[in-house]
Formats: structure tokens, C-alpha cells, sequence
């Protein structure tokens, strides 16, 4: 077919005319070559799925999990026979051989999974797994394989298991699921409800998604999902698993469009510390932390609303560096912190051992220290410490609350340790600030304006010195069952 003419209107005189038509020319080759580009960069739907479905079949497995369940007392009709009697045993075994007794029964449960390397290591989901017995792997090829389980992360629902086979094993190899993006095709293949080895393909619908765990980062797909999808593999175009299928969101139960997968790069972490030492070894930092909102910033006097804010810091690596309470992080190995979900990632995927800088807001200030971090699968469970401050009975009514002095008294009421310290929140007016922002009878304040407070006068002069700075509400860092969190409360 015959390439179309474009006509460029070019405006001429009698002196250039050759210089303008040179020009044209010029600038149409150029359009055209930066067309081209365009295109080659622009990637459409696929024409078909089959030939990346017949290279990806053989890594992807089913999987069968049988668990003992012990069965519960008390179920079915029991037949009333004297004690004694010589009918005893005989209704004994019997019922026992009916199923109506205590006896254990086998549960089985279905999954999929995926190999990634041919030495036979497969990774699933951890609920696929969880509480199994027997677990048995089937290929493509109808082959079946006994797998014993090498190790499991609950926080990210990841399992590693192994399989030993005369043979090697087809695999796959994880991609990079940082450099997806929303709209980029995926394929999903999987057991789902039972069917076995069964495709589907969509787009990856969101980035980033975070469900209810601490290092989540799921990739959302459009790909149908359901039941017994969990622990397969979510494919981008080259054949590279850029996702683990672990979750939908569903009224029914099942695929409405809205599935999630763990993002690579968060599995591989898990993956590769399943097999080296057959459990994870995350690094801590030791501190509590939250976000820093736009009426915290206020109140704290910070120009950005970033960071990850600290409201307590038990005994560990960072109460050996000296981060303090009301600190906040801005920084951590080199990598600026936005929120806390960032910063707990970050510190997480970071070996246990090394020695960080971290770099805090104090004052106004700002401060970086050299922190050594710890291990958190062994950190999880320790109590903050506090110091014991001598209190006096005085209660007042401030803020919208009325508080009091800590006593023994209080501390055995609440269930505080002996040395508690802070005011306690008797009451909370229902048409103040402080009721809209969660603060309740039982409360306990223990800072105020990032200082601690241990008698009203405390809290006032707090007050006083947020008044006199020109600032519209005051920082205080409230403490619910010993879980600490920083509250701004409005002071006018």
C-alpha cells in the first residue's frame, strides 16, 4: 500500500523558497521518526496468551495439603446406656466406628504454587500450608511429589517448600514488580476452585496496596482470582512472576475483578531468607511510631507533614543511639522517610547488624545518629520502660478534660505498671476537641508539647508556652492500655 502524502504548508518568497521546502522535509522526517518511537514504546493487548501459557504451564502446581482434625464432643445422637452395663463397650465401638466419637478426622485443603528452581523448591501462600500434615505437589504433567515444608513468613503469607525429583524441574524466575505499572498486562495461572491449571489475564489495576499487614505492598489485578488461586503466580509478558495471588476482595466469594497479588520484591526477601536459614530475619530498630498529620505538624511546629513521628521508645537499638519520644524520623539509611508504612519497610528489608544513620527533627533541630539494628523476630513482645515520677492528688478541669495526678491507686484501677507516670483523663466534655479527637475517660497523658507532664500545673504550662508561640493547638501523647499514640488537641 502506498504511503499517504502529508502536505506541510510552508510560507515562501522568492528568496528562500529552497531553504523553506529543506526545512519542511526536515521537520516531517523528524515528526515521523518521533511517531515511530512512540509506537515502538507503546505496547498493546497481546494477540494471544497461548504461547506464554505453554512456556509457563510446567513450573506452575497444584497443591493438596491433608490435616488432622481432632472432632469436636458432643455431635450426632448419643445413645443413653447405663454404666456398666454390658452393652457399654459394645455402643462404645460402636459409636466409635460410626464417626460419632472424638476421634480424629482428615481435612484436605487445595492450592497452588509455582517452581523456582529445578532443584524442586516451589513457593505458595502460607494459609495454603498452615497447620498441614501432608503435603502433596502436582505438576503439569500429572506427576505427584511429596513436599516437606523449609519455612513460612505469616507477615507477608509467604511458604517455601521442597520437592525432590530424579529430574530437573521446569522453573520460573521473579521479575521486577517495582517497574510495573497500572494498565500493564498480567496473566494469573492456578487451582482455583479445584479446576487446576487454569489461566486468566487482565491488567495490573493498582499499585501499593497495603490489606493488614505491616509490610504489605500488593499489586491489585483485574485477572480473575478465586478460591484455591492462593500461592500462584501473577506473570507479566516475559514469563517473570511479578506477583504471589494471596487475596480477593469479594461480597460472594468470588472473582468480582478486584485481586491481589504480594509484590516480587517483597517475596524474593522472604524467599531467599526461607531458604538460608528456613525463617526470616527482619531488622528492628526499636521504637513505636505514627504519622505525622497536618494538626501534629501544627502543633510540633514542622513545615512538612512527613515523616515517621516517635511516641515511645523501649529498650533496644534505638534507645542505645538516644532517639527520644517526640523525635521525628526523616531519614533512614540514606533513604528519605515519608510515612511510617515506608519506614517500617525500609527497616525491615534491612540486615540485621548493620549499622544505619538515622536523621531526626528535635527542637527544630536536626540530629543524625548511628544506630546498630537489631533483629525483630526476637525484639516482638518487649515492654517499653518507664520511670517512676512522685505524684500529687490534685484533679482539674482542662482542654475539655478533667484530669488527675497519678496514684497507685489509679495505676491498680487501670492495670499500669508501679511506675506509671502521666495525668490521668477522668472525664471528657462530649463537646470539646478532645472528644472528636478520641480522647476517653481512662486516658493517660504523659507528654505535652513534647515534654513530660507529671502534675496539672505541668499541663498548663505547656498550654501557656503553645499560646505564647503563637500555636493554635498543643501536642500531647496519650497512652490506651500502654499503646501510645500523639493527639493535637485545639488550645483556643
Amino acid at each position: 500500500m502506498k504511503a499517504k502524502a502529508i502536505s506541510i504548508p510552508v510560507t515562501r518568497n522568492s528568496t528562500d523558497s529552497t531553504a523553506m521546502k529543506t526545512f519542511g522535509m526536515l521537520t516531517l522526517a523528524v515528526m515521523l521518526l518521533m511517531l515511530q518511537s512512540v509506537m515502538g514504546h507503546a505496547r498493546g493487548a497481546p494477540e494471544s496468551f497461548a504461547d506464554l501459557a505453554d512456556e509457563i504451564s510446567p513450573s506452575v502446581v497444584n497443591i493438596t495439603t491433608t490435616t488432622t482434625v481432632a472432632a469436636p464432643l458432643g455431635q450426632g445422637p448419643s445413645p443413653m446406656v447405663p454404666e456398666g452395663s454390658p452393652f457399654e463397650d459394645f455402643f462404645k465401638d460402636f459409636m466409635d466406628r460410626g464417626g460419632n466419637g472424638a476421634r480424629p478426622r482428615r481435612s484436605q485443603a487445595l492450592g497452588s504454587g509455582f517452581v523456582i528452581s529445578e532443584d524442586g523448591y516451589i513457593v505458595t501462600n502460607n494459609h495454603v500450608i498452615a497447620e498441614a500434615d501432608e503435603i502433596e505437589i502436582e505438576f503439569f504433567s500429572g506427576e505427584t511429589l511429596k513436599a516437606k515444608l523449609i519455612g513460612r513468613d505469616p507477615k507477608v503469607d509467604i511458604a517455601l517448600l521442597k520437592v525432590e525429583s530424579d529430574e530437573p524441574l521446569s522453573f520460573v524466575s521473579f521479575g521486577d514488580s517495582d517497574i510495573m505499572r497500572v494498565g500493564d498486562w498480567v496473566m494469573a495461572m492456578g487451582n482455583p476452585l479445584g479446576q487446576g491449571f487454569s489461566v486468566s489475564a487482565g491488567i495490573v489495576s493498582a499499585r501499593n496496596r497495603a490489606l493488614s499487614g505491616t509490610y504489605d505492598d500488593y499489586l491489585q489485578t483485574d485477572a480473575a482470582i478465586n478460591r484455591g488461586n492462593s500461592g500462584g503466580p501473577l506473570f507479566n509478558m516475559d514469563g517473570q512472576v511479578i506477583g504471589v495471588n494471596t487475596a480477593i476482595l469479594s461480597p460472594n466469594g468470588g472473582s468480582i475483578g478486584i485481586g491481589f497479588s504480594m509484590a516480587s520484591n517483597v517475596v524474593t526477601r522472604v524467599v531467599d531468607q526461607l531458604k538460608e536459614f528456613g525463617e526470616t530475619r527482619r531488622g528492628w530498630l526499636g521504637v513505636r511510631i505514627q504519622d505525622v498529620t497536618g494538626d501534629v505538624a501544627e502543633a510540633m511546629g514542622l513545615e512538612n507533614v512527613a515523616g515517621a513521628l516517635v511516641t515511645d521508645v523501649p529498650e533496644g537499638p534505638a534507645s542505645v543511639a538516644g532517639i527520644k519520644s517526640g523525635d521525628v524520623i526523616t531519614s533512614f539509611d540514606g533513604v528519605v522517610v515519608k510515612d511510617t508504612r515506608e519506614l517500617v519497610r525500609k527497616v525491615g528489608n534491612t540486615e540485621v547488624g548493620k549499622e544505619v544513620r538515622v536523621v531526626v527533627l528535635r527542637e527544630g533541630k536536626t540530629q543524625t545518629l548511628k544506630i546498630t539494628l537489631g533483629r525483630r523476630e526476637t525484639a516482638e513482645g518487649s515492654v517499653p520502660a518507664v520511670a517512676e515520677v512522685p505524684q500529687a492528688p490534685v484533679e482539674k478541669g482542662v482542654l475539655g478534660l478533667t484530669v488527675t495526678a497519678m496514684t497507685d491507686e489509679l495505676r491498680g484501677q487501670l492495670g499500669l505498671a508501679d511506675g506509671a507516670e502521666g495525668l490521668v483523663v477522668k472525664e471528657v466534655d462530649e463537646t470539646s476537641g478532645a472528644f472528636e479527637k478520641g480522647l476517653r475517660a481512662g486516658d493517660v497523658l504523659t507528654e505535652a508539647g513534647q515534654q513530660k507532664i507529671a502534675t496539672v500545673e505541668d499541663l498548663e504550662a505547656r498550654i501557656k508556652d503553645a499560646k505564647e508561640a503563637g500555636r493554635k493547638s498543643l501536642l500531647l501523647l496519650v497512652r490506651r492500655s500502654g499503646e501510645p499514640r500523639f493527639v493535637a488537641v485545639a488550645i483556643e
